[in-house]
């Protein structure tokens, strides 16, 4: 449910990120994939439920990055750039917790 919930609340900002001019398509397609490879390591049992609670924590917390960079219309340089620091942190924590050899049983 709550990975529902989550990939539902990327849609939308997807979506609202259109109408936006501070518009972050890498961002944001960067986001739904790494939500996928979460799922999928789910799916296959190479994240636990605890890992991938985690992980989309993680991620969770990289939207609420995103929605403040976009909040005055304009996405920075800066801003743009710990954007993409914060995605390849979570991206190698999702690489490093599937394949931690740690199970779901």
């Amino acid at each position: 449910m709550l990975r529902k919930l989550a990939i539902a609340g990327i849609l939308a900002a997807a979506g609202t990120a259109a109408f936006a001019q501070a518009n972050t398509p890498g961002v944001d397609q960067r986001q739904v994939n790494q939500e996928r490879r979460i799922e999928q390591g789910e799916r296959s049992g190479a994240l636990t439920a605890r890992e991938a609670n985690r992980l989309e924590a993680g991620q969770a917390r990289v939207g609420r990055m995103e929605d403040r960079a976009k909040s005055d219309g304009v996405v920075t340089a800066r801003e743009r750039a710990r954007l993409h620091k914060a995605q390849d942190v979570q991206s190698a924590r999702i690489a490093r917790q599937k394949h931690d050899r740690q199970r779901r049983r």
